[in-house]
């Protein structure tokens, strides 16, 4: 019965680790496959939930007030992306999103998943008017009303001279 017994805990381990082998590749897998998506070098320590929703909306279309893959603009992509991976239900405009529901972060202390808010009017008013997703590395994901959803730099030169704060959600 003992004999048994240990045949048992050992086959059962075997079949184990050849399930987790081949879930640790098929994550590798997609890691490497964000990574070349993203262009962002992605690890295992990296929201691949994250990565995965976002990579959904790039291409997408720019369209005022919309919040699907038909069109979205920059709130209404950060509340979607917010929902599907947080569970988390954000207010519907940039303002609201800053005022409401975020802690102010500074760019240097950006992580993961936090927001980055921008001022990219013309006429400098007070406020915000643009949001994206902080990934890494200074890499972000936001909605261009030109190019649809996409992937930029803080460091870009219309980034830094447009960049108000960022955001950390409550």
């Amino acid at each position: 019965m003992r004999k048994l017994t240990i045949y048992l805990l050992i086959f059962g381990s075997l079949l184990t680790s050849c399930h987790s082998s081949k879930h640790l590749a098929q994550l590798k897998n997609q890691r490497e496959q964000l990574s070349k998506k993203f262009g962002i070098e992605l690890n295992k320590r990296d929201n691949i939930q994250l990565y995965t929703e976002a990579a959904k909306w790039l291409g997408t279309p720019y369209r005022y007030g919309g919040n699907s893959k038909r069109g979205v603009d920059c709130s209404g992509l950060i509340v979607q992306i917010y929902k599907q991976v947080y569970q988390k239900e954000l207010h519907r405009t940039t303002q609201q999103i800053v005022d409401k529901n975020c802690r102010k972060v500074g760019k240097s202390n950006l992580q993961e998943g936090q927001l980055v808010f921008f001022n990219t009017s013309t006429k400098k008013r007070k406020g915000v008017n643009h949001v994206g997703l902080f990934l890494k590395d200074g890499y972000f994901i936001h909605t261009s009303s030109s190019k649809g959803v996409m992937v930029n730099q803080l460091k870009e030169k219309y980034y830094k001279d447009t960049w108000k704060q960022g955001g950390r959600v409550k």
